[in-house]
């Protein structure tokens, strides 16, 4: 498997398995409609490339895998091991979460006016709720749904049954729970269901006025 896996990372790294190297191999198969393996190979040899040029291709193959990759991982130490390690764990990992937070968090709080935070792990596990809006002594609730655009009519099913503790959350902290689909836009994401921006701004006053 380990064979396998350098074989594949380099061939596909040098781009030796492109159109241009091995010729429209899915074409020229759909034109051959071999029975066996033999006769897509005599097929092949004859009409696209003989034997000789898979064998350069895999000699240069060769050469990129033993001299290349091998001077490359050679120049590898210790240290750039932990340092990816550390950098992949910390560094990363909080570069998307501070992505999500500007396109999400910061984007609703910008239009809003109001400080948006994480929901307690209870009201997640008790209300589906992820964030919340104080406002006075009432809350808020929001729930937030990264989908593409093929799964928002599972989200928006999803939500229906959901909304039993949704309910709850409204009787026992005094606001709604408005539910937010997160789609990717490029590489921003934005919110689809925009008109719950208004139905948010309604609630935010009608808390205000209690």
């Amino acid at each position: 498997m380990a064979k396998e896996w350098i074989l594949n990372s380099a061939i596909n790294r040098w781009g030796l398995q492109k159109k241009r190297m091995v010729g429209a191999v899915s074409d020229e198969i759909r034109k051959c409609s071999p029975k066996t393996v033999k006769e897509w190979e005599e097929y092949y040899f004859k009409n696209v490339y003989p034997k000789e040029h898979l064998m350069e291709i895999g000699k240069k193959l060769y050469v990129k895998i033993t001299e290349v990759l091998r001077a490359e991982i050679d120049e590898i130490t210790e240290e750039d091991c932990i340092n990816y390690i550390v950098n992949l764990v910390i560094d990363r990992t909080f570069d998307g979460y501070m992505t999500e937070k500007k396109t999400i968090y910061e984007q609703l709080q910008d239009i809003l006016g109001v400080k948006i935070e994480p929901a307690p792990d209870k009201w997640d596990r008790l209300y589906n709720v992820d964030f919340f809006i104080k406002i006075k002594d009432k809350y808020m609730g929001l729930q937030v749904k990264p989908a593409g655009y093929a799964f928002i009519t599972q989200i928006i099913n999803e939500r229906k049954n959901q909304e039993a503790t949704h309910k709850k959350f409204t009787a026992k902290y005094g606001g709604k729970v408005f539910y937010i689909i997160s789609i990717k836009d490029g590489d921003k994401k934005k919110i689809y269901n925009t008109e719950v921006i208004d139905e948010m701004k309604q609630e935010i006053e009608r808390l205000k006025n209690l």
